[in-house]
């Protein structure tokens, strides 16, 4: 039987090493804690930045959308709606239909008249951020964005995009979908935070989602057996359990 003085430096030793194994991993977790406790989710959302919703401007007058869709479904025998919305592209009224057959793709028509739009181009996404934003500023730059990867910090939304980044408040950037002609999300230097602080809490450091990955399973069972070493090293030390005897 192994001796209560082996059982205590076997116990010390797996705990020394566990708890610098694991303390830079506990370091980022409480970091990111404080920072998600301490911070307005609304604010890192850019919720703060956005216009006040106007009403959609729609008419008595406007076109019908049952004449709409009996004119595309002459055209293409075999079309199918996933989804229909009315939306406000630059103070005029649409509708955005997605399709989901012959292929998945969106169609814009002004309600007035059923005039089909194309995708946005560059001038008309600025205004479509700029509108979108209670103060906007300078314009910083502006990209075009077809394709992203599992660490841009627009993923798993509509392509292609235009990045539109304003000066203030906080490098905000606004994310225009081209063929939807709306914005999509909004990013600042407070997002860009949460999200750096967000991957190394979930330790998915591929696409920044996956709570459920074998890397934050591990060191959580790791974490957790460095915890009991400890309340065991704590029992085999403690004062009053060795003056009690």
């Amino acid at each position: 039987m192994i001796s209560k003085a082996k059982l205590q430096r076997y116990v010390r030793k797996a705990h020394r090493y566990l708890g610098f194994f694991l303390g830079i991993q506990f370091l980022a977790w409480t970091v990111g804690g404080l920072y998600f406790s301490w911070t307005n989710i609304a604010e890192i959302r850019g919720e703060n930045l956005r216009a006040d919703k106007k009403s959609l401007p729609i008419q008595a007058q406007n076109a019908s959308l049952s004449v709409l869709l009996d004119s595309l479904q002459k055209k293409e025998a075999q079309i199918a709606f996933k989804n229909i919305q009315v939306v406000e592209i630059l103070d005029k009224a649409f509708y955005q239909i997605h399709l989901e057959k012959p292929q998945k793709k969106v169609l814009l028509f002004e309600m007035k008249n059923l005039s089909p739009k194309a995708a946005l181009n560059e001038q008309e996404a600025k205004e479509v951020a700029k509108k979108s934003l209670k103060n906007p500023s300078e314009i910083l730059k502006t990209e075009y964005l077809t394709t992203t990867n599992g660490h841009h910090e627009y993923r798993e939304k509509p392509l292609p995009a235009y990045a539109i980044t304003f000066d203030k408040p906080n490098n905000t950037t606004v994310y225009v979908s081209a063929e939807l002609g709306t914005v999509q999300t909004y990013r600042n230097n407070a997002w860009r935070i949460f999200d750096f602080l967000w991957m190394l809490h979930v330790m998915d450091y591929e696409n920044r989602d996956n709570i459920n990955n074998w890397l934050l399973r591990g060191f959580s069972i790791l974490g957790l057996i460095t915890i009991l070493s400890g309340f065991l090293l704590f029992f085999l030390t403690s004062k009053f359990k060795n003056q009690k005897k």
